[in-house]
């Protein structure tokens, strides 16, 4: 692959590998900072000990901030190589915002049953409704974001 091809394939993959990871990193600290620290609704997994609680918070800290950091050079090597296209970067950005929130709300919640929204609650299917659908409408704009960004590049950007 001569460089040219290389850097037409990488930049929509690089790029959205970047907004991703630092969208997926930003909500998991978010969802740790606000909901497991602030409010002290739950913790990462509920279904032990306190201190299996606040070491598994601390899981969840160290793999948000592996992912954040790690979309973050992946976005200053790109701006680095020119191949950072910020609308198709804010489009998986707001995919890994969503799509965290919704990984978490389905499968943390209601698969796995690792911990809920909140407890001690008369009605949690609103508490459940909130938090999924805030995350499909985070995806839901990361979506139109990368479309629009996909439309507007031309044949060799776009791979």
């Amino acid at each position: 692959m001569t460089g040219k091809q290389e850097a037409r394939w990488a930049r929509p993959a690089r790029n959205i590998w970047s907004g991703v990871l630092f969208g997926i990193g930003l909500m998991a600290l978010i969802d740790e900072i606000i909901f497991h620290q602030l409010l002290q609704w739950h913790h990462f997994y509920d279904r032990s000990t306190p201190f299996i609680g606040i070491m598994s918070d601390g899981l969840l800290n160290a793999f948000a901030l592996f992912a954040l950091i790690a979309g973050l050079f992946l976005f200053a090597d790109n701006h680095r190589r020119n191949l950072a296209h910020m609308r198709m970067w804010t489009g998986a950005f707001f995919t890994g915002l969503g799509g965290f929130q919704v990984f978490d709300g389905i499968v943390s919640h209601k698969v796995l049953q690792i911990h809920q929204v909140r407890y001690g609650v008369d009605n949690l299917l609103l508490y459940d409704l909130a938090w999924n659908l805030s995350g499909f409408i985070l995806i839901a704009v990361g979506v139109v974001l990368f479309v629009q960004a996909r439309n507007r590049m031309t044949p060799g950007e776009a791979g």
